[in-house]
């Protein structure tokens, strides 16, 4: 066991005594057997189920013997596809009042850091942190989950930037990219918020701490460095995320990856009875880091390829070790924590909740309507020994 993962075992423990005195139970897992008892708007009966590995990358499924009904809600994908949602630039689509003022929160020219999104279907609409939306003057990343209630006014929408040398574009419309950043991008998104750090993060510029030490003599060098990526990102001119699928060696070691791991987990996860796959934890090498669940197996489906494909590449940029994580280090990670707690919300459409100890944050999105539902609950380790380029053992 890693040192700094028994530090977070014990942080996690007296967190846990902290969420019992309050009542306020976020996933709360029996270690014994990996099930969950209910949190508030969560379905209970989830378990962690035997990984599957290939090279440096550990997915654990998580099977629910529970299935909520989600098909009242629409991914932002399939909206974008179907034209059910509509993302444009700052000026691109605005409604005047009928004095012809613009609404208050929107400006007229297109902003960096916000969009305006459109629901224009029949159903609320799922975002999630890291999502990349296609096109404008600029690609851009979701920055925060969300829903979109149906039938509301034009939305300004939070969003990153992933290209640090454009701003050209011959529409201002965005269309289904159909991909998530890999997490390093998608954490400092989610989690810290930041447009500078995502930036860093998408030229796979790492922590200064410890890199004058170099990769570890027991560390394989990364499958692809950081640096292949970042030239991935940037060519042709530009920073578009899109391009690390399309860079060859980058890309097609990301799909030769992906695949093979895709083949192993359908083999694994195939001919359940009584139980769906609802979600996965993410190891890479012997740290668990990541962790994406959702309410139910319809969701878990929809985002479940850009999903495997964002976790090959934070895995193919990270040294290779032998060593692997176990399913007692995954329950472990998911233990139920404590600490600062933030949250949002827009009354009677969903709440927003970090929960964040040390180097542990947990953000579920529970949808308030037609009935409390957590529809999708994120884990990160960040600020890891990864990231720094040393390992700790």
């Amino acid at each position: 066991m890693r040192r700094h993962l028994g530090t977070i075992s014990l942080i996690l423990t007296a967190a846990s005594l902290v969420v019992v005195a309050a009542a306020l139970p976020v996933m709360n897992v029996d270690r014994s057997v990996g099930a969950a008892s209910p949190s508030p708007g969560q379905e209970p009966g989830w378990r962690l189920a035997s990984p599957v590995s290939y090279q440096n990358l550990t997915i654990f499924p998580v099977f629910s013997s529970r299935e909520a009904d989600t098909s009242g809600f629409e991914t932002l994908d399939e909206a974008l596809a179907n034209g059910d949602a509509i993302v444009s630039e700052q000026g691109g689509y605005l409604r005047r009042t009928r004095d012809g003022q613009i609404p208050l929160g929107f400006s007229v020219g297109p902003q960096v850091n916000q969009l305006v999104l459109v629901n224009r279907g029949k159903r609320p609409l799922l975002l999630l942190a890291g999502e990349v939306v296609s096109g404008g003057k600029q690609d851009r990343i979701i920055g925060k989950d969300r829903i979109v209630p149906i039938g509301g006014a034009p939305l300004p929408l939070d969003v990153f930037c992933v290209e640090h040398g454009r701003w050209t574009g011959a529409s201002d419309q965005f269309s289904a990219a159909n991909l998530m950043v890999h997490p390093s991008v998608r954490e400092e998104a989610a989690v810290a918020q930041d447009q500078k750090q995502v930036w860093a993060a998408v030229r796979g510029e790492a922590d200064t701490v410890g890199l004058a030490a170099g990769t570890p003599a027991a560390a394989a060098p990364p499958a692809i460095s950081r640096e292949a990526v970042g030239g991935a990102i940037s060519s042709a001119g530009t920073q578009s995320y899109q391009q690390i699928y399309k860079y060859s060696p980058v890309g097609t070691s990301v799909e030769s990856a992906t695949e093979e791991l895709s083949r192993r987990f359908d083999r694994v996860t195939s001919g359940l009875k009584g139980e769906r796959v609802i979600g996965v934890v993410a190891a890479f090498g012997d740290e668990v880091a990541w962790s994406d669940v959702f309410a139910s197996s319809e969701l878990f489906s929809a985002y479940w390829p850009k999903l495997l494909r964002s976790y090959v590449v934070e895995a193919m940029t990270r040294p290779g070790v032998r060593e692997t994580a176990s399913l007692d280090d995954a329950r472990d990670f998911m233990r139920p924590i404590g600490g600062h707690i933030e949250q949002e919300s827009e009354p009677g459409v969903y709440e927003w909740r970090k929960q964040s100890v040390g180097q542990l944050s947990e953000i579920q999105l529970t949808a308030l309507a037609p009935k409390p539902l957590t529809l999708h609950t994120l884990r990160v380790l960040h600020g890891d020994d990864y990231d720094r380029g040393v390992i700790v053992r």
